[in-house]
Order: C-alpha cells, then sequence, then structure tokens
C-alpha cells in the first residue's frame, strides 16, 4: 500500500484532523439539539469519514507513540475550538427565568421596550415578594438581555435554558425551514 502521508508527519495530520473531527462533532450535537436534521447527520458523515481516516492512519503507524499523543491532544483542542464554535455561532432560542424583588415595575417596562415579550408573576421568595419574569428570545439577544438586568435589577437572579420549539413569536424569530428529511417523514407519517 502507498503512503500518503509521510511518516515524520502522521502525528500533524492526525492532531489536526482530530481537531477537524471533534469540532464538527460539537456542532453536529448542537444541531441535532435544536431540530436541524439534515446539518446535523451531513456533519456526521463528514465527521466519521475523518475519524475512519484518523484511524486508518494510526493503525498503520502502531510503533509510533507520537499518534497517541497527536489523537489525544487534537480531541482535547477540538473540543476546545468546536464550543468556542457554538457560542460564536449564537444560534437557537432560549428561555430567560429572571427572579427580581420589589420596585421591578421599571425593570419589567425596560424589557418590554427594548422588545423582549414578557410574563411575570407574583412569588414569595426567601426575603419576601418576588416577581417571577420569563421571557424568550434568541440566543445572540443575551447580552442585551443581562445588560438590561444588570442595570435595572442588578440583584436579580436568573437561569437560561435552550428551548427547541416556540409555538409563538413575534417577526424577530422566523420559522425554521424544513429540509427534505424532516419533509418526507411527515409524508410517511400522514403529517
Amino acid at each position: 500500500m502507498i503512503d500518503i502521508i509521510p511518516e515524520v508527519y502522521v502525528p500533524l495530520f492526525i492532531f489536526f484532523a482530530r481537531i477537524l473531527d471533534v469540532s464538527l462533532g460539537t456542532i453536529r450535537i448542537m444541531f441535532v439539539s435544536k431540530g436541524y436534521r439534515g446539518k446535523a447527520t451531513l456533519l456526521g458523515f463528514v465527521e466519521v469519514l475523518i475519524w475512519i481516516i484518523i484511524v486508518a492512519q494510526i493503525f498503520q503507524n502502531l510503533d509510533n507513540w507520537m499518534n497517541y499523543i497527536a489523537y489525544a491532544g487534537g480531541f482535547a483542542t477540538g473540543t476546545f475550538i468546536g464550543m468556542y464554535i457554538e457560542e460564536k455561532m449564537k444560534m437557537g432560542i432560549q428561555m430567560f427565568r429572571i427572579i427580581v424583588g420589589e420596585g421591578s415595575d421599571i425593570f419589567l417596562e425596560k424589557l418590554k421596550e427594548a422588545n423582549f415579550r414578557v410574563t411575570s408573576a407574583n412569588g414569595e421568595g426567601k426575603y419576601g415578594p418576588v416577581k417571577i419574569v420569563f421571557t424568550i428570545a434568541k440566543r445572540k439577544r443575551w447580552q442585551e438581555l443581562a445588560g438590561i438586568v444588570n442595570e435595572f435589577a442588578p440583584n436579580a437572579f436568573y437561569s437560561v435554558e435552550d428551548v427547541k420549539h416556540v409555538s409563538q413569536m413575534d417577526e424577530e424569530v422566523k420559522p425554521q425551514k424544513q429540509d427534505l428529511i424532516t419533509r418526507m417523514l411527515k409524508l410517511k407519517k400522514g403529517v
């Protein structure tokens, strides 16, 4: 069999290919969790193809311990880079749950002025009455929301969750275009 990559460069190839492979895997998982079947499927194909090529190189060079180090280092670096890319993409929709104490009326108005859809409910906290505020928005608006919270409710407690599906949103969130696989599955189910 003809070696495409000279033996001295195999660890470098494994390292960088593993970075690509694991980064794609991280993004694929994000697409799966957001319901993007077509994109996740395509990335999965490419990810596994790269992985097979890497493993083949390792099996052809079992006596080179640097390959093992390169494989592990590429995995670790790929995890970091994949998370960084996923964070920068800011895809999806999130639910923000904010618990504020007294004087929350100005805070609620500022959220509405910033075009956040807000639902609030009265509650009882450890130190007395509170407002529980819910809003759903695109993930890319997180910094804007955090700025309003920090300015108008600095002592607020909040949590953020990813949301896969939302029944209604303002025009800022457009419904996802369905990929071919999703449309085909709906035809099969008769939906």
